[in-house]
């Protein structure tokens, strides 16, 4: 389709307009730029001439310094001489030596609740470590009651202890009616012993007789055996020796190992290690116990905390041995002996007094 003629964008009056247009506005921009140019350098910003007029005023008004030498005069001293920070050389902490932990806070091993003391035959003392591991006793000693020179234990105002008196040929005749109605329940008898250089097993020369009359006062018995055994064979034999000679009594208290060392003198035992000792007492308890009986640990403190190991004779009660008005003694034990020297009606000399807090009887 064709345009009106109106629009043709080839009409002449178009481009002599626009050129004048152009013209015009070039002529107008150039002469706004001359005029601001004039005017800019006729009238300076007064900012700069404040600032540059200052810096001269400041620099007159600000008074000359005197030199250093001059402030000295005639003195001798120099700059360097008043440098006085020497005086005082920075300290310098100590360096911390490679894998350097610091040191745990000390505690008084006497009260921190977590010791005992253990003193050794020559009278050493050593505070050890009580173990975490091993069973500990639950007596409340509150409750122990010392009633005509014998110990007993009460709980909910009850005795549930039982009086006991431990036997050898040390004591020579022993009238055991008179024990019984002294107020003893039971009587550990030894049975024999091993030699502690000779090694040869000896029967107790009494025990024969002691264990008939005992019998026949209607005393409860518990057994014991000295050892020096020094192999697990010659513990299971002083065993057998112990358990051939009990047949035809009754026997309802422990049958107890005691292995100690000799005073002023050299025993068979005295050159075996803690483990050594801990197999041989295990294999004595184990026999009694295969025979059909309660076997028991016997040992003073020192023993049985530094001379064996409890770990592994946790199957076992414990009859300490601790001449105290209080046993501080941590672990488990089933029996006390707390006097060597006590007087009692049936005895002619010294006697050991123990208790126990089981019914081995009832058991």
């Amino acid at each position: 389709m064709k345009l009106p003629e109106d629009y043709n964008d080839k009409s002449g009056l178009t481009p002599v307009i626009v050129s004048t247009i152009v013209a015009v506005s070039m002529f107008v921009l150039v002469l706004l730029v001359v005029v601001l140019f004039i005017n800019h350098r006729q009238n300076p910003p007064r900012r700069t001439q404040y600032t540059q007029q200052s810096q001269m005023e400041d620099v007159a008004a600000r008074p000359e310094y005197p030199d250093t030498r001059d402030l000295l005069g005639d003195s001798a001293l120099t700059p360097d001489d008043l440098d006085f920070w020497d005086m005082y050389p920075m300290e310098t902490p100590k360096p911390e030596e490679p894998g350097e932990t610091p040191r745990p806070e000390e505690t008084d091993p006497a009260t921190d609740g977590k010791h005992t003391l253990v003193v050794d035959r020559d009278g050493k003392e050593e505070w050890v470590l009580i173990s975490p591991y091993l069973p500990k006793h639950d007596y409340d000693f509150t409750q122990l009651v010392c009633q005509s020179d014998l110990m007993k234990y009460y709980q909910d105002g009850r005795q549930v202890s039982f009086v006991g008196v431990d036997i050898s040929k040390a004591e020579g005749y022993v009238d055991y009616n008179k024990l019984k109605k002294a107020g003893v329940d039971y009587v550990m008898l030894r049975v024999g012993a091993r030699g502690y250089s000779s090694g040869q097993l000896v029967i107790d020369e009494f025990f024969s007789d002691n264990i008939k009359r005992a019998s026949d006062a209607k005393l409860e018995i518990g057994l014991y055996f000295f050892s020096q055994a020094v192999s697990e064979a010659e513990a299971i034999e002083e065993a057998l020796v112990v358990l051939q000679q009990l047949q035809g009594y009754t026997v309802k208290y422990p049958i107890a190992f005691d292995m100690e060392y000799v005073d002023n003198d050299t025993s068979r035992v005295e050159g075996l290690s803690r483990a050594d000792k801990t197999a041989v007492a295990k294999a004595f308890m184990d026999t009694i116990r295969m025979g059909g009986y309660e076997p028991m640990l016997y040992g003073d403190k020192y023993w049985l905390i530094k001379q064996v190991d409890l770990s592994k004779l946790t199957d076992y009660d414990v009859w300490l041995s601790q001449q105290e008005n209080v046993p501080d003694y941590p672990y488990r034990f089933s029996m006390w002996q707390y006097d060597r020297q006590a007087t009692i009606d049936g005895i002619s000399g010294n006697a050991s007094l123990n208790i126990s807090f089981i019914d081995y009887s009832e058991k």
